[in-house]
């Protein structure tokens, strides 16, 4: 990654929210130690799952916290700890949020359209519902690496043969990940490979995220979205199924009920946001993965993430933050 240099100066800023797959045993640990804002979330979240979430992301077992159902609560709990601290820290308001997938909705709690202690049950529920939509080993998710998005969808629709094929996270213009049927996948992956992907590989993955077998779990969360209040959103958010911003409540709950079997269009949200002059972005939870990935879509864009104590410190100086 470029030099950070001072971020503030430079134009409309947006905040990142990553999704499954940056969990790691230990994330937030340092922060709930150092800052009461951090430990609140925890305890905010220990309560309205009634068990001890906390500890899982604190310790693990690693087995544990990868189970999608405690997945999803876990990295949502760790990336508006993390929020909640800059708050406190005096950071800029966003201009924009953003999140991968189940990132989109620790972006609604930063922009104020969902709170924290209903988003954390519904994504415990959610995480439940996608794996238990499709059997496993009946499903699977292959990233495809090097390849041009027309060439994988028509390799998805070659291989599909009457099953699910389709791409399901859109993430850079050298990263898609396809999902679908487990013998479909592996037809496709074929394909790929034959036509010049530079990789294709399957992910270790509990479930086919992201495409038509999840309409079940769509089915059901939808149920649980309609029962919980939305407000009009106080920062634009880009989401998943539109990559385009909204503002109104409606619109965000829909956009969550279409994202479960939809595709995540993350290099199209990037783009969005590079179009309304966004040059600095934050990414809030565990891991880099989205900093990465807005690497691979413009490497002139100026990504810094927050995670622990360390990271915040970076971030706070390329903020000019006083702490």
């Amino acid at each position: 990654m470029k030099d950070i240099g001072p971020i503030r100066p430079i134009g409309p800023i947006a905040f990142l929210f990553p999704g499954q797959g940056s969990q790691y045993a230990g994330m937030g640990r340092d922060l709930a130690e150092e800052f009461p804002a951090a430990r609140q979330i925890f305890e905010e979240a220990d309560t309205a799952l009634g068990f001890a979430l906390s500890k899982l992301c604190f310790n693990g077992p690693s087995d544990q916290l990868e189970l999608t159902e405690n997945t999803q609560p876990a990295i949502l709990t760790v990336s508006i700890a993390a929020l909640r601290v800059m708050e406190r820290e005096g950071f800029p308001k966003p201009d924009f949020v953003a999140g991968h997938s189940l990132g989109e909705y620790s972006a609604l709690v930063a922009a104020g359209s969902l709170s924290f202690s209903d988003a954390v049950k519904t994504v415990r529920a959610r995480g439940r519902y996608m794996q238990e939509a499709v059997p496993v080993g009946v499903g699977a998710m292959a990233a495809i690496l090097g390849a041009d998005l027309d060439l994988i969808i028509g390799a998805c629709a070659e291989a599909a043969e009457g099953q699910v094929c389709s791409a399901a996270n859109i993430n850079s213009p050298n990263q898609v990940v396809i999902a679908g049927d487990t013998a479909a996948i592996d037809r496709a992956i074929a394909l790929l490979k034959d036509r010049g992907a530079k990789r294709a590989m399957k992910l270790n993955v509990s479930a086919p995220f992201h495409c038509a077998l999840m309409q079940p779990a769509q089915e059901r969360l939808a149920v649980d979205l309609d029962e919980i209040p939305f407000q009009d959103v106080g920062a634009p958010i880009v989401t998943n199924v539109d990559a385009r911003a909204i503002s109104s409540g409606a619109e965000a709950r829909d956009a969550l009920v279409r994202q479960v079997s939809q595709p995540v269009r993350w290099l199209e949200s990037v783009e969005f946001l590079i179009s309304q002059g966004v040059q600095s972005l934050v990414e809030i939870g565990p891991g880099k993965v989205l900093s990465g990935l807005v690497r691979q879509i413009d490497r002139s864009l100026r990504c810094v993430n927050v995670e622990d104590k360390a990271s915040l410190c970076v971030t706070r100086e390329a903020f000019g933050v006083s702490g």
